[in-house]
């Protein structure tokens, strides 16, 4: 059966996407089950996206961008769809990580999300019980491409150890996460430090918070609650927010000795098989 309801391309990213999902078909003259079978996947899924009812990957965009010959325009418009997955409350913090400069973030709890596997995001994101899971890691893995980026944001990530032992998700979703750290360990524009127990009492007990800088315009400091997050480029909290890093930066091992702490966790901890004991 034929999927056709009229959309208002302004109510929504997600609206605006399958309204011109339709016109480009269209305009091909493809109905959606002949698109379905270019692409490799059912017209009933490109109706669905069609009519706003299901929320359009990115893998799907550029399939079909490359099938109807539009020069990344759905490919382009995905990630903006994506975006409009994620909590309201976060979305503006979102929009503002990606044009950042620089990124300096302290996780006191888990991997920052830029650098989480799919694996390892989807059981987070699955503690909150949420009614759009899958919606929510395709979201959280579309942030991640600023780091792929030609320009890159700098981004210096400061773990506490206990994100290496808080097996989330269980051991091979730890040990993959752990192996996808030190994957990043050459990457130019990224470095990660980690905050051993041994650093006893330090700057940010208190818990995580992120830090980003911009080519143009102020400085910001995000920080979240159980259920939000709160933005603020007040000169103060800034000069703080600093003050603390600097100290947490002063206290972590080095990049290399960091380095050799994932490995180690990654091996003794989650590696494959049990160790013998004598």
């Amino acid at each position: 059966m034929v999927n056709i309801r009229d959309l208002d391309p302004h109510a929504s990213p997600l609206d605006y996407y399958g309204a011109e999902l339709r016109r480009l078909r269209e305009a091909a003259g493809l109905n959606q089950k002949e698109l379905g079978s270019i692409i490799f996947c059912t017209g009933s899924l490109v109706g669905q996206i069609e009519t706003a009812r299901k929320v359009p990957t990115r893998d799907f965009s550029e399939r079909a961008d490359a099938a109807l010959g539009t020069e990344g325009a759905l490919s382009r418009l995905a990630g903006l769809v994506l975006r409009s997955q994620l909590p309201t409350w976060f979305q503006a913090y979102a929009e503002m990580e990606a044009r950042a400069a620089y990124i300096a973030t302290y996780q006191a709890q888990m991997v920052y999300g830029l650098l989480q596997t799919r694996a390892y995001a989807r059981a987070v994101l699955a503690t909150g019980l949420p009614t759009n899971l899958d919606e929510l890691v395709d979201a959280r893995l579309e942030r991640q491409r600023i780091l792929a980026r030609e320009n890159p944001p700098m981004t210096w990530v400061v773990l506490d150890e206990a994100a290496l032992y808080r097996p989330i998700g269980g051991r091979e979703v730890m040990r993959e996460q752990l192996a996808h750290l030190l994957s990043y360990q050459h990457h130019r524009w990224l470095r990660t430090q980690i905050l051993p127990f041994g650093a006893g009492e330090h700057a940010s007990l208190i818990g995580s918070f992120n830090t980003l800088r911009f080519e143009d315009g102020p400085d910001i400091v995000y920080t979240e609650d159980l259920i939000s997050g709160h933005m603020t480029a007040n000169s103060e909290t800034l000069k703080e927010a600093s003050l603390r890093y600097a100290h947490l930066q002063a206290a972590a091992l080095s990049v290399e000795d960091s380095a050799a702490l994932i490995t180690r966790a990654m091996e003794e901890r989650y590696g494959p098989g049990e160790r013998a004991v004598a």
